[in-house]
């Protein structure tokens, strides 16, 4: 009998376990995969031999793992609120996520009547701490295609807010107790630090993100930093390390520490927000300490199957999110693959101080790279050094946060000197996080299965060693199999220029965002540059693009400018028109770092200037040049509007200007206009339209987004005053040229 098979037979809880877990994650969702299971169950029987009755556990834990999920989803989708999705609604809404910032506004999740919804709300976010509720006016949209990560968490609907009024008052309860320890807690980690360290560190203490500056945070994802401030496993790991240093500094006994470090495990879930992955941790927390008094070291795996159990019975839907799946990957693959590598370090003399982080940081890369790539469709290059670079100094900081927040308790005043201690290594995780974030190619566009093919490569080596034939021809044909991947996927033929004398407009597929590509007798354009891993670079190649005059960057946004850095490393660029407007972020940063790096000239857009590009000019028609922007206004209201004007061709390119600042402007009328911001609510359109009378319309917009867009009172009035729309969540990338035998719209077939 092989090892493999004996290890089976003697660990018959884990196969169980294994059991029960995976019916709980299909539930009666895949019958086909269920199906398959129950053969390759029979197989595992055959091949390890295993007894009939062992067979017989095994699929009744499958089976009962099947039911168990059903009932809860049952339980779990009952809603009264689904009647009211598509119509206007008030009433009180208890926040269970405290505002945070993006691109379009602020959103967080609340309960609605008891059932949680997203909220959305534009202009500044308002001070909610978890747990308050306000009164709210607005209306419930439902989740679109690409809101799975709502609906994995059983979100009902989005709400998007006409008013809100904060009513001062608090849930209650135990929810009400833990929301006030929170507030005492994050007051303390708060006390005496700049806003960037204070969001961090209540981020690293209390896996709160939402008090971080969004360029710091957008950093430390570029980067691979973000799993710092999301509370996990090493949260609950260095908690219980904490407690027993303090318990052995009292002379404690063994079981008193036990004690603690589960008691400790018990309150911090909760108060870390009690999501998917601190959960886990806390579950394998708990049974691994159980585990240490029982001296059986093979429970680790046991305790990860655990936590699977449990997650799962709480929520069946827990393992469609992304970061309960990356989260398991991450703690299996420090399993399989931190001792060898730590191993195959330490023969190369390298010292255990940095052998240990850098085993563990590459074992979890390794494991949670294929899933954020298929989830994200990015790949962090720097994640690895970046995270080594941390890792001496994530420990003191999250000691001292904890440490902080049971003072806090008492008094935030006494917590101070802690938080103050904590800022040097808070500085320096700060300056890590932009630093690497602002490489180059800190984050590419990287698809699931090459990316997963890979790393099952490299992990095979690591765990087998290439002396072993078996693994070496494994690893090598995964590696064909990524390269493959790589090359299919990016082999598409591209494009041949426009012939003189026509201009062609190619309004780009990249998600949610905008990028504008214009070509006229040789000479090409780019009207900003979509969100960062939209795939712009792959776009330009497949129309053909080798080099570019100029790259516009209409306003400091990430889904206008966030892969302008990708653009400006990978061609050859004449000029940068920067829009920025004084705005300073992250993504706009990287753009002006790589515009130096590759000796690309800045230039300022102002109303008045005049670009020529072959037969085309270009011309700013705002922001106006004797205007400055007032510190904190929306960028959209100062964006780079311009107006394209050839002898067979007008078109207006408005970013996010939206019609209340179009319509005072001296426009002419026009062939071809890009609608604003996606195609959001407009109230003054129909009026625009009225003044411009576009022959046709394009709306550049992201596939199933969650925002709403294209608003349905924008389509409407297009469809009112007779303009045909082209949208790119629904037609791909929509090119328009235009001759001297008028204008003709391509679509991808």
């Amino acid at each position: 009998m092989s090892a493999a098979a004996l290890a089976l037979r003697e660990h018959p809880r884990h196969l169980l376990a294994g059991s029960l877990a995976t019916g709980l994650a299909l539930a009666w969702r895949s019958p086909l995969l269920l199906a398959a299971l129950l053969l390759a169950a029979a197989a595992l029987t055959i091949a390890a031999r295993l007894r009939a009755r062992l067979l017989l556990a095994l699929l009744a834990a499958l089976f009962a793992g099947v039911l168990l999920a059903d009932a809860r989803l049952v339980v779990l989708d009952r809603s009264q609120i689904r009647p009211l999705i598509g119509h206007a609604v008030d009433g009180e809404v208890s926040f269970i996520q405290a505002p945070r910032l993006n691109s379009f506004g602020w959103s967080a999740l609340g309960r609605l009547r008891g059932e949680p919804v997203l909220v959305r709300g534009s202009g500044k976010a308002p001070e909610l701490a978890v747990g308050e509720t306000a009164n709210v006016a607005g209306s419930l949209r439902p989740l679109g295609a690409g809101d799975g990560w709502l609906a994995a968490q059983h979100v009902r609907a989005i709400l998007k807010l006409r008013s809100l009024q904060i009513t001062g008052r608090r849930r209650g309860g135990l929810a009400g107790l833990i929301d006030r320890i929170r507030s005492r807690a994050t007051a303390a980690l708060s006390a005496q630090l700049p806003s960037a360290e204070a969001g961090l560190l209540r981020g690293m203490t209390l896996g709160d993100d939402s008090a971080m500056p969004t360029e710091l945070r957008d950093a430390m994802r570029r980067c691979g930093l973000g799993h710092l401030v999301a509370a996990s496993g090493a949260n609950v790991a260095l908690l219980v390390l904490l407690v027993f240093a303090l318990g052995a500094a009292l002379s404690a006994p063994r079981a008193a520490r036990l004690a603690c470090a589960l008691v400790g495990i018990a309150l911090y879930v909760p108060l870390a927000g009690s999501g998917a992955s601190i959960q886990r941790a806390g579950v394998i927390g708990a049974a691994a300490l159980v585990a240490a008094i029982a001296s059986r070291p093979s429970s680790r795996w046991y305790a990860l199957l655990l936590a699977a159990i449990v997650t799962l019975a709480l929520d069946p839907l827990a393992c469609e999110q992304a970061g309960w799946q990356l989260s398991f990957a991450a703690v299996a693959a420090i399993g399989l693959l931190a001792a060898p590598l730590r191993s195959q370090l330490e023969r190369r003399d390298v010292p255990t101080l940095i052998s240990q982080p850098l085993a563990l940081t590459a074992a979890a890369t390794l494991g949670s790279a294929p899933i954020a790539a298929a989830s994200f469709g990015t790949l962090s290059l720097v994640s690895l050094p970046a995270n080594l670079a941390a890792a001496l100094i994530v420990a003191p900081i999250t000691w001292l946060g904890m440490v902080a927040a049971v003072v806090g308790q008492l008094s935030t005043p006494l917590a101070a000197p802690l938080t103050w201690v904590a800022y040097w290594p808070l500085s320096a995780v700060v300056a890590i996080a932009r630093l690497s974030a602002a490489l180059p190619a800190a984050q590419i566009s990287a698809g699931g299965p090459a990316v997963a093919a890979g790393c099952l490569s490299v992990g095979l080596l690591v765990r087998f060693g290439a002396s072993r034939r078996y693994a070496v021809a494994a690893s090598v044909l995964c590696a064909v199999l990524a390269a493959t991947a790589v090359l299919v996927g990016r082999h598409k033929p591209a494009l041949a220029a426009p012939p003189t004398g026509t201009v062609r407009v190619s309004f780009l597929d990249v998600g949610q965002g905008d990028a504008t590509l214009l070509q006229s007798d040789g000479h090409a354009a780019l009207v900003d540059s979509g969100p960062a891993g939209g795939g712009v670079v792959e776009r330009l190649r497949e129309e053909g693009i080798e080099a570019l005059d100029l790259l516009v960057a209409t306003h400091a946004q990430s889904d206008h400018l966030g892969a302008a850095d990708e653009v400006l490393d990978a061609f050859q660029v004449g000029a940068l028109l920067d829009g920025r407007d004084g705005v300073v972020g992250p993504e706009a940063t990287a753009m002006e770092e790589s515009a130096r790096r590759n000796d690309v000239p800045l230039v300022v857009a102002a109303a008045g200037d005049s670009i020529t590009l072959g037969s085309l000019s270009l011309q700013i028609v705002s922001p106006p040049a004797d205007s400055h922007p007032t510190p904190g206004a929306d960028p959209n209201q100062r964006a780079t509007v311009i107006l394209a004007e050839a002898p067979d061709l007008t078109l207006l390119l408005t970013a996010d200007a939206e019609s209340g600042l179009l319509a005072p402007l001296s426009l002419p009328t026009i062939d071809v206009l890009k609608v604003s911001h996606h195609g959001s609510s407009d109230e003054a359109l129909p009026r625009l339209l009225q003044q411009l009378q576009p022959r046709l319309a394009v709306i550049e917009v992201g596939a199933g987004n969650s925002y709403g867009h294209p608003a349905a009172e924008t389509l409407g009035a297009l469809n009112r005053a007779g303009v045909p729309a082209f949208r790119t969540d629904k037609d791909g990338t929509v090119r328009i040229e235009a001759d001297r035998n008028g204008l003709r719209v391509q679509r991808p077939t």
